[in-house]
Order: structure tokens, then C-alpha cells, then sequence
């Protein structure tokens, strides 16, 4: 195991405020150091953690009414939209 180092990095206010609000602490053990907190690593978990706040409500749905459809459908449908064709969503079913 490598030996632990401190590095020192200047970030602006934003950033260090994002950071500390930021749900995931940037010495998160899974990029296992220290690194410097970005722009875009902050936009990219602030996004990560609200579209796993966004899932829970429609996961919580799916596990009492079991209503869904498949991936390929949802595919389909977004490729449509894509496209800029009008589309209706697939049906959901149980």
C-alpha cells in the first residue's frame, strides 16, 4: 500500500462549498485519495445524487404496483423523441 500523502490545492468558493454540500465526501474511499475537487466532478455528483433522489420516488411506485416497462421500450421511445418525432410513452403494464 502506497504511503498517504497531503496535497494542498486552492479551490474557489464555489467549488469548496459544493463540495461540502455535496452528499459523496470528496476523499470518497472508491477514488481511493484525495483528489481535487473539479467543476465538473462537483456538477457530475451533484447530478449522480439527484437522479438517484429522483428514482426513489418512481422505485418506492414500482414496488407497490409492479407497473413497468422494458428498457428496449424506453429506448425506442427516447430514440423517437431524439428524432424530434412526437411520441407517447410505452404503456406501462404489470
Amino acid at each position: 500500500m502506497p504511503n498517504p500523502s497531503t496535497t494542498n490545492a486552492k479551490l474557489d468558493v464555489e467549488i469548496k462549498e459544493r463540495v461540502r454540500a455535496s452528499p459523496r465526501p470528496a476523499n470518497d474511499r472508491r477514488t481511493g485519495s484525495r483528489a481535487k475537487p473539479s467543476r465538473s466532478y462537483v456538477e457530475r455528483e451533484e447530478t449522480r445524487a439527484q437522479f438517484r433522489q429522483d428514482a426513489l420516488p418512481a422505485w418506492a411506485h414500482y414496488q407497490v404496483t409492479g407497473l413497468h416497462f422494458t428498457a428496449e421500450e424506453a429506448d425506442a421511445w427516447l430514440a423517437k423523441l431524439a428524432a424530434g418525432k412526437d411520441a407517447a410513452p410505452p404503456r406501462c403494464r404489470a
